[in-house]
């Protein structure tokens, strides 16, 4: 395999990043990466590198400073340049913004949220319920989580739909590189941001239970942070969350549909629900689109990656590694190494909100199966495109308990 110096002459495509998808045909397009061309490039999209292997994934996520998150986070990237921390920015610069986010989000606070999510599940589950159908992934997935990430960031509630609607329009149009409707949305999500970091200011709360209060608070060097900064942290914080949890409801009803005994399994023994859970988030990781940028020339598997060469980090294929996670395509139950899995990263960019995704995601698992006696997939099921990888569209036909 030829080098690629993007810029310098030839240009090689490993794959092509912009064929028509089905939803499982990208977990076959990395299978054959991992194993022929396991540092991969395409020029879609500018031009990227895709890591494969669980191994490399991992080892870059690791070393921050040979791959760094500061050019950008995710491709396709912003195309106005915006920087938003905490995942933007490089240690040390994105560490007082990381502890501040992290301090809302102990295991006590999140035991006091719980009852709360559940109640946010069970409601927002009963529209697809007395229909006895509906979008899994559009409807109850895009509006739970915003309920969840409402009890996170103390939100009014009255501004919840209109959050989960801004963030699903804004992530499509992202997808769809829609530039003039990205902007719109996030300056959306931003006045939001800015009312909430204003309305602290005034009212400041316990900066252990609310994030705005808590970055407000922080201090860097001795000095507040920029409260752009803030603004921003909390923009991102207001979506992030948002994002994923759509795409893994949808796969995990996509699955459930397709392995009936497993259904019936975790329907009769509730407390295997986190375990499960687990294992789905494996099989369904959603992202392989986030990036990091090398600092220096990296020599892979006999590809030279230059300085500022993007390289996306395809966690959805780590995860399907065959040299990590024997017959990666069945689900098994309490698989031995499952804690190995990078559903939610590694290193310095671990994911902030793991904690609070696996509680609320555990719980719409336990609230699918408690209140139906059967999930079915009945119509088209809609794949996303990058950076994320999943459905962002599954009709189901719901029977209720």
């Amino acid at each position: 395999m030829s080098d690629v110096r993007t810029g310098q002459g030839v240009e090689v495509d490993d794959f092509d990043a912009l064929a028509p998808e089905t939803f499982d045909s990208p977990h076959d397009l990395y299978r054959d990466l991992r194993s022929r061309c396991p540092v991969a490039h395409s020029s879609a999209l500018g031009g990227y590198w895709a890591l494969t292997r669980y191994e490399d994934v991992e080892a870059a996520a690791k070393d921050s400073q040979t791959f760094i998150s500061s050019v950008r986070a995710v491709i396709p990237s912003d195309p106005r340049g915006i920087r938003r921390p905490p995942l933007n920015f490089d240690a040390p610069a994105h560490t007082p913004f990381r502890r501040a986010l992290n301090r809302t989000l102990t295991e006590a606070r999140l035991a006091r949220m719980e009852p709360r999510f559940r109640e946010h599940a069970i409601r927002e589950l009963e529209p697809l319920l007395a229909r006895g159908s509906g979008d899994i992934a559009l409807e109850f997935g895009a509006t739970y989580p915003a309920f969840v990430a409402a009890e996170w960031l103390n939100l009014r509630e009255d501004k919840v739909y209109h959050l989960a609607k801004t963030a699903s329009v804004w992530v499509d149009a992202w997808r769809r590189l829609d530039g003039e409707l990205v902007t719109a949305k996030s300056n959306e999500m931003y006045e939001m941001a800015r009312a909430l970091v204003a309305d602290r200011r005034r009212e400041p709360r316990d900066p252990a239970v609310d994030p705005a209060s808590s970055l407000l608070a922080e201090r860097a060097e001795g000095e507040p942070l920029d409260e752009e900064l803030i603004v921003g942290a909390l923009r991102q914080s207001l979506v992030v969350g948002l994002v994923a949890p759509p795409l893994i409801i949808g796969g995990i009803c996509v699955h459930l549909s397709r392995d009936r005994e497993l259904q019936d399994t975790l329907r009769a023994h509730p407390e295997l629900s986190a375990s499960a859970l687990e294992e789905f988030l494996r099989m369904y990781t959603p992202y392989r689109g986030f990036c990091r940028t090398a600092s220096r020339p990296v020599d892979l598997h006999g590809r030279r990656i230059e300085p500022r060469q993007p390289i996306t980090l395809v966690y959805a294929s780590a995860n399907r590694d065959e040299s990590m996670f024997p017959e990666p395509d069945r689900f098994i139950l309490d698989r031995p190494n499952i804690s190995r899995h990078l559903a939610f990263g590694r290193g310095p960019h671990r994911c902030l909100g793991t904690s609070l995704a696996r509680v609320s995601l555990r719980i719409a698992l336990e609230v699918l199966l408690t209140s139906t006696s059967s999930i079915e997939v009945v119509g088209t099921i809609q794949p996303t495109r990058m950076p994320e990888l999943g459905a962002q569209s599954v009709p189901v036909r719901l029977t209720r308990a």
